[in-house]
């Protein structure tokens, strides 16, 4: 393999509200945690273990505009993206963090009949559509 890769995936559930913060009329960035658990039954004891992760999700423009409106704490969602990591200097101490800067999310959640909700992406990303008249290049 030649190259690199920085992909993630995660579903999970919403931890609290969406924070939004707008730069200009056309961008915007939104900020909110998901939670992934995995559990198991310990041998020794038998007792059921949860473990539970938290991450810091990172949406831009059209995409955060979409989970501003539709999302809320303790939905269900896929998001797929890229970790990234910060740091900065606050009061004289180095802090740290690892973000997911999400490229791709489905809701999962839907409030009205707990049915799955299928591709809900801002149209930005929404695949293109082929003509025909696109299809007189092609070979086969």
């Amino acid at each position: 393999m030649a190259g690199t890769i920085n992909k993630v995936i995660l579903i999970g559930n919403l931890g609290d509200e969406v924070k939004m913060h707008y730069f200009d009329d056309q961008n915007c960035v939104g900020r909110f945690p998901i939670a992934t658990s995995e559990s198991y039954t310990n041998k020794q004891t038998g007792e059921k273990i949860t473990n539970t992760d938290w991450h810091n999700i990172v949406v831009r423009n059209g995409l955060a505009k979409v989970c501003e409106k539709y999302l809320s704490k303790g939905d269900k969602v896929y998001v797929e993206g890229k970790l990234k990591n910060r740091q900065w200097e606050q009061d004289g101490v180095k802090r740290y963090s690892t973000e997911i800067q999400v490229n791709e999310m489905t809701m999962l959640s839907n409030k009205n009949n707990n049915l799955p909700i299928q591709n809900q992406q801002p149209a930005a990303t929404a695949p293109k559509s082929v003509t025909t008249e696109e299809n007189d290049d092609l070979p086969f």
